[in-house]
């Protein structure tokens, strides 16, 4: 067995948590975030979906769900940066039994409200939303979802029946967002006791009523607590916002190469700034022309611009999933992502150049970007000045392809019309 190794770890590093088909890997950087190191693996052999890392009320603790197809999911949590693990005795994810169901997988872990210290999410396959009120030392099915009438005439997607987003309120309401693929957002606004669709506007290319009321495949949702009735949505097929928490959806797919992804990600100090990763199509699950992009708005949806310096634009059959995409809390942000290919990709500004932080590792399920300590206090270095020529040709090679209007959001459906004539002709 592979030895695995261990980090130290101190306030103001910078953690990039990587969830994999066969364990979970750490990387570390100081706040510069130009050299890294790799701790792992952990979890060994299991595939792992969801990692959290919580540090409300002085905590240092990572969570994560390691699972394997035999044996299930489980829920560990690590309190040392993964020198140890918590072995629970019985798992403490687990239907009642009335259910009549058995655990799948671990979709999802987040954490609750700042003001809710002691509050955890989990969702999970088959589609349901567990909470803590205790700190995750116990776990409780929340009945409204797992109760709703809809429920029995959910579809799973090609991931199976899953939910894999959670969004607490930041504004202290007791509410909660969540995605579940294929149904769907649903809301509740009394903290789980009930909950209703909020599906208006966004299309289900693949049913025959392209504008049901639920059955949406949605692969990633993402809001700024500074404006949390702004959300951002990633559909199977389709880029959406909403401006009133979801009660309607307005299509943003404004100059991206393909509106079918699964990775979104919202930037820690602008609310009008998100990052995606476009994929070609729900048959061809690959990067747009084998060129390995990221897409970033800065105006809301408006337009969108290509980050791809230091990213390869040639033969780059890549694919990234809903979760393996995140963004740290300096400034400037980090943004990070996986691959299926096992790389691991980073920006320390914002996603205006690029390097390989990691290779060779499984296939990427998740990544999750922790700035250890209170990120404000953390100052960022800056970066050494270049050479007169040198720093005027990476400006000149950084400068972001800003892309939109009319005729390049008719090429997106076009090219997304295509793609439905040919799943029509299969």
């Amino acid at each position: 067995m592979v030895e695995t190794r261990q980090l130290s770890v101190k306030n103001g590093d910078v953690l990039v948590l990587v969830g994999t088909m066969k364990g979970t890997f750490m990387l570390r950087s100081n706040a510069a975030r130009s050299r890294w190191e790799m701790g792992g693996p952990h979890h060994p052999g299991h595939a792992v979906y969801a990692l959290a890392f919580d540090q409300r009320e002085g905590r240092r603790r990572i969570w994560a769900g390691p699972g394997t197809e035999h044996w299930g999911s489980m829920l560990s949590s690590s309190d040392d940066f993964g020198h140890t693990w918590t072995k629970p005795e019985s798992a403490l994810i687990r239907f009642p039994e009335d259910t009549g169901t058995n655990l799948k997988r671990i979709w999802q872990i987040r954490p609750g409200p700042v003001d809710e210290p002691q509050t955890l999410y989990c969702g999970v396959e088959p589609a349901a939303l567990f909470e803590s009120l205790d700190g995750g030392e116990s776990w409780s099915l929340m009945r409204g979802l797992w109760n709703h009438p809809h429920r029995e005439k959910w579809m799973p997607g090609g991931g199976g029946l899953c939910l894999h987003t959670i969004l607490p309120d930041p504004a202290g309401r007791p509410r909660l967002t969540v995605a579940v693929s294929a149904a769907g957002v649903y809301r509740s606004d009394d903290g789980g006791h009930t909950w209703q669709v909020r599906n208006h506007g966004v299309r289900a290319e693949f049913l025959p009523d392209k504008y049901p009321e639920f059955g949406q495949c949605v692969h990633k949702i993402v809001h700024h607590p500074s404006n949390p009735d702004r959300l951002f949505l990633q559909n199977h097929w389709g880029l959406y916002r909403s401006d009133n928490g979801g009660d309607s959806w307005k299509d943003i797919a404004n100059g991206v190469p393909s509106d079918f992804g699964f990775a979104m990600s919202m930037h820690p100090h602008d609310p009008d700034t998100v990052y995606i990763l476009p994929i070609e199509s729900d048959l061809f699950r690959c990067t747009p022309d084998a060129r390995l992009r990221v897409y970033r708005t800065r105006d809301g949806g408006a337009s969108w611009e290509s980050l791809e310096n230091g990213l390869p634009q040639k033969d780059a059959f890549e694919t990234v999933l809903r979760d393996g995409m995140d963004v740290d809390r300096l400034n400037p942000a980090g943004v990070y992502f996986g691959t299926r290919s096992g790389q691991v990709w980073a920006s320390p500004n914002g996603g205006h150049s690029w390097s390989a932080i990691a290779a060779g590792l499984p296939p990427v399920l998740c990544v999750r970007a922790v700035v250890v300590g209170d990120p404000s206090k953390v100052r960022v270095p800056k970066p050494a000045k270049a050479k007169r020529a040198s720093a005027s040709s990476a400006k000149r090679a950084a400068k972001p392809k800003r892309v939109g209007g009319a005729k390049a959001k008719h090429a997106t459906k076009q090219k997304r019309a295509g793609g439905a004539k040919a799943r029509k002709r299969k």
